[in-house]
């Protein structure tokens, strides 16, 4: 069956990979209007409106996945940084303390007329070092090619595969491939129960 991936994010793409799913790109245009602001309510509510607008267009027997991911810290949530001030916040805040990754997925099973739909959240428990004032800057100052700030598209400011994650993640509770944006044991389960998977 045709799988889609409702995400443009290459991670997604790599463990869904990684799980031996081949998939298609397709990412969602919907706009993110959510009427929560608890963190699990929020990823879940997204993930299910990305997932749904792709599948909409989505022609024949198919399988559309979307997923969301945040980071909260004391039940706020942190997103994309909207610039170094904020992405330093950021760090300052969760050096040395637990914070929250949440992952939504929806995922939507299309065939004949009938239509699946499931969606869950995970959540992984992150702990980081403490972080002096001049390694945060030396973070902030770190950039890819084409000169774009690492931390930029990610959410917290962060990514946990990153060197980043080698030297200040002193610890994880929970799937750490969530925390890279999609909980993939999870999926490849659900998966298998809606019999998409043997």
């Amino acid at each position: 069956m045709r799988v889609v991936l409702a995400s443009g994010s290459p991670r997604r793409r790599e463990l869904m990979e990684m799980l031996g799913v081949a998939c298609e790109v397709q990412a969602s245009g919907a706009e993110e209007v959510v009427s929560s602001s608890e963190p699990e309510k929020v990823v879940e509510e997204l993930s299910r409106l990305k997932c749904l607008d792709v599948a909409e267009v989505t022609e024949g027997d198919s399988v559309v996945i979307g997923a969301d991911t945040v980071v909260a810290f004391e039940g706020e949530i942190l997103g994309k940084p909207k610039g170094s001030t904020h992405a330093r916040e950021m760090m300052k805040r969760l050096q040395g303390k637990v914070h929250q990754v949440y992952t939504g997925v929806t995922i939507v099973v299309k065939a004949g007329n009938a239509k699946q739909v499931v969606t869950f959240c995970d959540c992984t428990d992150v702990e980081f070092y403490p972080m002096t004032e001049g390694e945060i800057e030396d973070y902030l100052a770190l950039e890819r090619e084409g000169e774009t700030p690492v931390w930029s598209d990610k959410a917290g400011g962060y990514g946990i595969q990153t060197a980043f994650g080698t030297k200040f993640v002193k610890g994880i509770q929970g799937d750490y491939y969530n925390v890279m944006g999609l909980p993939a044991s999870r999926v490849y389960h659900e998966l298998k129960k809606l019999g998409v998977l043997n």
